[in-house]
């Protein structure tokens, strides 16, 4: 492994390279923060955009009037397609390497076969923008959002949506590709397909374990053929997928530890499985413990985020090792809480580290720490009230504050942990 003087030895991380795309692995392990699109651009026309205007008032309800309606709407977001050179200067001030963004089909195709090049353009600007300040870029083709052509043709169920999603990624592959080198087809397909098609609370609202299991299907489909287009335009490339994944935990006993391996199977497995034969690398994404004892979530909380979730940063060292069976190398793509007080912010990113470190120690192949986010964003269905992001905004100004946790982040990629 080359070294670079501006990681510390400590940090070429000694794991072992047992993964059949070694040759394509970074000489330093990433470390960074990841945005995506709808919830940080600002001015999007999509499907999301168009279901937060018809649901803000009743957002607002549901929340007992804490929130306004305008909390759930996106509008400007944290406008950083206009100011996306000036979080990028925090984002190397914080000693970044890598960053993940992802980009927004529907400025790309906004009509139905017309490609906008315009826009495609900002986006290799985009990149430009990272590697001019030593930041190795990770394009995200789809984070959840649809152009509204296609929402109306059905979205994910459509008959032709996989097909679609080749050409549109075929499109941004010829337009940008040359200075990319990782590429992750979709974002937490599970998640999506959960709350979308099975419990109905994400456009376009359907409902059920059949709508639940074709969306995923589909999914499934897209990311095979758009696997496909970007190895034949760039076989040197590595692509992948980020997956949601939750650490399931028994209590013990016959009954829980069965619900926690049909648990484990169905909801860290099932999509792995039938994407592994054409995946360069596994993006993980991880929030979430859910200890089982005769039901699920029946977890301890001793510190849990401002959306209620608990902080179990041993969790991610139980992922890596359970990964490991994939024999593909391992992306951490997201890993991040709501904490508006930064109060559990650096402990909960060194924990986090300490014990994916531990997991590399044991043969788990990682590659990078991308925490989630770089910027206080748009939280979907939740609005604008949790803040994520390792620089605080304030959304009436679009000032930019770092947080003290990022330069706590900062310490820990200069010095370990």
């Amino acid at each position: 492994m080359v070294e670079n003087s501006q990681f510390p030895k400590r940090f070429f991380w000694g794991a072992a390279r047992s993964s059949k795309t070694s040759e394509a692995r970074p000489d330093t392990f990433l470390f960074g923060a990841a945005t995506s699109s709808h919830q940080v651009e600002g001015g999007n026309v999509n499907d999301w955009s168009v279901w937060e205007k018809e649901n803000a008032e009743r957002l607002s309800r549901e929340s007992g009037g804490k929130y306004p309606p305008e909390n759930y709407i996106s509008g400007k977001a944290c406008d950083h397609y206009n100011r996306y050179e000036e979080d990028f200067d925090i984002a190397q001030k914080l000693g970044h390497n890598a960053h993940r963004f992802s980009i927004e089909w529907s400025r790309v195709e906004p009509e139905e076969g017309k490609f906008d090049d315009c826009e495609i353009e900002h986006y290799r600007q985009v990149i430009k923008a990272l590697r001019a300040r030593g930041m190795e870029p990770l394009v995200t083709l789809w984070h959840w959002s649809l152009p509204l052509w296609l929402a109306d043709k059905g979205g994910v169920l459509a008959e032709d949506f996989s097909s679609r999603f080749r050409r549109y990624a075929e499109r941004v592959c010829e337009g940008v590709g040359n200075d990319v080198r990782f590429w992750i087809t979709i974002n937490e397909p599970e998640i999506y397909a959960l709350n979308s098609y099975f419990l109905g609370k994400w456009p376009p609202q359907k409902r059920g374990p059949i709508s639940f299991f074709r969306a995923t299907y589909a999914l499934n489909v897209a990311h095979h053929l758009a696997y496909r287009v970007i190895k034949k335009h760039m076989p040197n490339t590595v692509v992948g997928v980020a997956v949601n994944q939750s650490y399931f935990e028994s209590a013990g006993g016959v009954v829980n530890d069965i619900l926690t391996w049909e648990a484990e199977r169905l909801w860290n497995r099932r999509f792995l499985w039938h994407v592994s034969d054409e995946l360069d690398f596994i993006g993980l994404n991880y929030y979430f413990h859910n200890r089982i004892d005769y039901g699920f979530n029946k977890n301890t909380n001793k510190k849990i985020s401002d959306m209620g979730h608990e902080l179990y940063p041993e969790g991610l060292y139980h992922l890596l090792i359970g990964l490991k069976q994939f024999q593909k190398p391992i992306y951490i793509t997201e890993n991040g809480l709501a904490d508006t007080r930064d109060e559990h912010r650096a402990w909960f990113i060194r924990e986090h580290i300490r014990w994916m470190k531990k997991a590399m120690d044991e043969g788990a192949d990682v590659r990078s720490y991308l925490h989630w986010s770089l910027l206080d964003n748009f939280e979907w269905d939740k609005g604008f009230w949790p803040r994520f992001g390792l620089v605080e905004i304030d959304y009436k100004t679009m000032e930019r504050k770092i947080r003290s946790s990022a330069w706590e982040y900062k310490k820990i990629i200069e010095e370990g942990v």
